[in-house]
């Protein structure tokens, strides 16, 4: 081996040093970044920041960030801005619980049984191409304008997304899986345990990050409808005293909602499937 090694090389022979080889070509979206998700907003904060400084953006039409800054100093000073933040966050919590809960018992009844499935997936297809502005009217009718209207609504634009994911799920599961919990005797308890929940976690995580930006999208809808709190009902009023910027303060706060809780899906999804490996990292 070492004579070999040792023979020399033809006068002809290149040799490339560690720094002068061929590095290979890097496919897939790279490593992650921190405060990567940052980036967009920001550069849309810049662009506006810029339209309104340079004119482009009236004052009338869309209110300088500067001008939407000092409203929400002093809607927080007065209190307002916590006050309909809280109410929102409720409303949108309770309606999330609650139709999270009602898609992934029905996805579990239709995953899980060919009856089941047969009952239950035809109506909530039917359900998925109504939107929920359109069943306002009849909650209305059946249930007034109070708190149980607004949450049901929120609930049922919620548990389309985690009935399609999490159904798709268990339905993804393959049969060798099943097979073998038979093999090996497993219980009902302890095949809904080592192999449903496993299966279909990563399709609900998914179906969870749908249905938070439903339920936000929900909440916007129903806190317009003779509300009397909460964010929606602030740019209600807002609009009809033409106070464009409590209208801007209103929307980036949506925004940042919305931004916040599906960074916490996606933290949660990381966490929940740190066993995958994927593009995402």
């Amino acid at each position: 081996m070492s004579a070999t090694l040792d023979r020399p090389l033809p006068a002809d022979a290149v040799v490339l040093t560690v720094d002068e080889r061929p590095r290979r070509r890097r496919l897939g979206p790279g490593p992650r970044r921190r405060f990567a998700g940052l980036l967009g907003p920001l550069l849309l904060l810049a662009a506006w920041a810029l339209g309104s400084w340079s004119g482009f953006l009236s004052p009338q039409t869309l209110s300088p960030p500067w001008t939407v800054v000092d409203t929400a100093q002093r809607l927080i000073e007065e209190g307002r801005l916590q006050t309909n933040l809280e109410m929102s966050a409720k409303r949108a919590l309770l309606g999330l619980l609650l139709g999270v809960t009602v898609g992934v018992v029905l996805a579990l009844l239709a995953g899980l049984s060919r009856f089941g499935e047969a009952v239950i997936d035809g109506p909530v297809q039917m359900k998925r191409a109504i939107p929920a502005l359109a069943i306002i009217p009849l909650l209305i009718l059946w249930l007034g304008i109070g708190e149980q209207m607004k949450v049901i609504t929120i609930a049922l634009g919620v548990f389309v997304p985690i009935y399609l994911q999490t159904h798709a799920g268990l339905r993804a599961i393959e049969s060798k899986y099943v097979e073998l919990a038979q093999t090996v005797d497993l219980s009902r308890w302890e095949f809904l345990r080592r192999v449903i929940v496993p299966g279909a976690l990563p399709h609900f995580l998914l179906g969870l990050r749908f249905a938070v930006t439903a339920a936000w999208l929900a909440l916007v809808v129903v806190e317009q409808v003779n509300a009397t709190s909460g964010i929606g009902y602030m740019m209600e009023l807002a609009r009809q005293y033409g106070q464009t910027d409590v209208i801007i303060v209103g929307l980036v706060v949506y925004g940042l909602l919305g931004l916040i809780s599906d960074a916490a899906v996606r933290l949660l999804q990381r966490k929940a499937l740190a066993w995958q490996t994927t593009m995402a990292g």
